[in-house]
């Protein structure tokens, strides 16, 4: 119900044919462009706010341009940018110059949207970013979906060595220490061709042509530390996509005879490309995939995988439902919730309808009918069973067993059309709680409304609209489950979940412990998390877990029901999460639940989370670059 923002998705892709060839096949030497298009918009929700395209033309002759970059902010800003682009392709045609030969046309492109998790805004952080050098194999094109825990550790090293960066944020120290690392890789071949005695454009060529961007990355990212996947296009034509070492931000590629692709999620490149989903592969964690300038594709494994945990928020939330794993993973995230649904309800079906709210929602809401229908069909076996043991067994009896059903309906639809930031500030929550219109005589008066969400992180929508227009349909009560379990520690990996005092499971919590006087314990944590800034990063602890710890789950959401109820809501409210574990069995194969636990999977994580918290005591606000 309320918007949370990834921060970004990336797409590469590497014309592996001459621009000939895809224009006698395609009909179109714009086929790269063509399907970088097709990428981006299939990857809209990874980010509305800005968007940014590169292209790297080959064997360009020099005094021609062959590095381009387009950029735009808003959440227009893709079709803005292939505007631009076609526009310039076609003022290149009208001036005579061939379709191969226009800007932007040709055979490594980069693709970029962002969502802001940092603050900073403005189109100098808009991705890629450029390096620009004279020489072909120094310049470069930068893009990723990343947030690094430690830009601090990467600033000092940078400086230690003499650089002078423009900008305090990740993506521009990044580039800076990735630029100098391959400065030294040019370095290297210049010194091995010089000395075999080359020189001139035959030595800058022999440069471009064994350059190996596995050396860069290698003298770089043993630094790094975060959840990342970084993407580049040396001026050369070499092309390169790197996954941090823990999994936790995804990517995916797929390549054959006439193209290498890289994206963000799977079912991007499937329709894209026509794709089963066994045709795409996942970049395993501490790998990149390189593509040379002469086509030649491998993966190298940059640094030794650690322990694998790929983000389980990303699977909840994120990721578009239409890839066939995410899908399965979603129902069963529903159905996993039965149990505690059934004991919400005092397992009564009969007077109970169950509904989703939002549409991100729905696939999680299958699966908990599916699963309370499969509960149904068992007890309609043992009533049919018992009516057979005492000779009741009619045809109305039978019939009324099973003509019991799972109550299900469409109870609130989004006006999309309503706009609250037009009114001023003391109507818009009057005007928030007519987002939705409600479907009148769903729900009959002294039924229970079950309604299921993606997750509840902050509960301001809840509260502000929601509650109130599910209450006008008159319910007994309302029970608001949430497919995700309680949201309780901050994200330092490129989610917009950053502040403690911004979730409702840590208000629910700190508010405990003040009413049953235990400020002691919040004293104390804040202690611990403070003593943390002087400790090897190897002996950090998340101190915050203690925040939690006299509580059970059922406690704390409790409380959270109690604080996202308004006053004037009539039915009484119990919000349901799901447990830990049910969400482990369901999403099997993304066990990076640090959003819930607090286990974080890099040390920066843990760093951060204790900071977080001081913050929060201290009454600031986190600071993230």
């Amino acid at each position: 119900m309320e918007q949370i923002k990834h921060e970004c998705g990336v797409a590469m892709i590497r014309l592996l044919k001459p621009l000939s060839y895809y224009k006698e096949k395609y009909g179109s030497e714009l086929y790269g462009l063509d399907r970088l298009y097709l990428i981006m918009e299939k990857e809209h929700n990874r980010g509305q706010e800005a968007a940014g395209l590169g292209c790297v033309k080959l064997d360009v002759t020099p005094g021609k341009e062959y590095i381009f970059r387009e950029r735009a902010q808003g959440s227009g800003a893709i079709s803005e940018i292939f505007a631009n682009v076609h526009n310039r392709i076609e003022a290149d045609q009208s001036e005579g110059i061939a379709m191969e030969d226009a800007a932007f046309v040709g055979e490594v492109y980069m693709g970029h949207l962002r969502y802001s998790t940092t603050g900073k805004s403005g189109i100098n952080y808009v991705h890629p970013f450029m390096r620009r050098n004279n020489w072909s194999s120094r310049n470069m094109l930068l893009c990723g979906n990343f947030n690094m825990t430690n830009v601090d550790e990467i600033f000092n090293e940078i400086i230690s060595k003499g650089q002078h960066p423009r900008l305090y944020a990740d993506t521009f120290i990044l580039l800076e220490q990735l630029g100098h690392a391959l400065d030294r890789e040019n370095e290297r071949l210049y010194r091995r061709f010089h000395d075999e005695g080359m020189s001139a454009l035959p030595l800058a060529e022999a440069i471009a042509r064994d350059l190996n961007v596995a050396n860069v990355l290698k003298r770089c990212a043993p630094v790094w530390d975060g959840g990342y996947v970084i993407c580049g296009i040396v001026g050369n034509g070499d092309m390169w996509t790197m996954r941090d070492p823990n999994g936790i931000r995804p990517a995916f590629y797929y390549r054959d005879e006439e193209v290498v692709v890289v994206a963000s999620e799977r079912p991007v490149l499937q329709t894209a490309f026509n794709l089963e989903a066994e045709d795409v592969k996942e970049l395993q964690p501490g790998c990149a995939l390189i593509v040379d300038r002469n086509g030649s594709s491998r993966i190298d494994r940059i640094l030794p995988a650690g322990k694998y945990l790929p983000c389980s928020f990303e699977r909840i939330y994120f990721s578009r439902g239409s890839d066939r794993d995410i899908y399965r993973e979603r129902k069963m995230l529903g159905k996993m919730l039965v149990p505690p649904v059934l004991k919400a309800i005092d397992k009564d079906l009969d007077h109970t309808v169950f509904s989703f709210i939002p549409n991100t929602a729905e696939v999680a809401f299958y699966g908990l009918v599916g699963g309370m229908e499969e509960w149904l069909i068992k007890h309609k076996i043992d009533d049919i069973k018992e009516l057979a043991a005492s000779g009741d067994l009619t045809d109305d009896n039978i019939s009324a067993v099973l003509h019991r059903h799972v109550r299900r309906e469409k109870v609130a639809i989004k006006d999309i059309k309503l706009r609250t930031f037009i009114a001023e500030s003391e109507v818009r929550n009057d005007l928030a709680s007519h987002v939705y219109d409600i479907t009148y005589g769903s729900v009959n008066p002294g039924d229970t409304l079950v309604t299921i969400d993606d997750s509840i992180v902050r509960g301001t929508t809840l509260r502000s609209s929601i509650l109130g227009i599910l209450d006008r349909l008159h319910p007994r009560k309302i029970v608001i489950v949430s497919s995700s379990p309680q949201v309780r520690f901050p994200d330092c990996y490129g989610i917009d979940m950053s502040r403690m005092g911004e979730f409702i499971a840590f208000k629910a919590a700190m508010a405990l412990l003040e009413e049953r006087g235990m400020r002691d314990v919040i004293d104390a944590v804040y202690e611990k998390c403070r003593n943390q800034d002087s400790v090897p990063t190897e002996e950090l602890e998340n101190y915050v877990k203690g925040i939690y710890a006299p509580f059970t789950d059922e406690e704390v959401a409790a409380k959270i029901s109690e604080l996202l109820t308004p006053s004037y809501v009539k039915a009484k409210v119990e919000i349901v999460f799901q447990p830990i574990q049910s969400m482990h069995e369901a999403i099997p194969e993304h066990p990076g639940d640090w959003y819930f636990s607090g286990d974080y999977p890099t040390k920066g994580g843990t760093r951060l989370v204790n900071k977080a918290f001081v913050n929060y005591y201290e009454g600031r606000t986190m600071a993230r670059d």
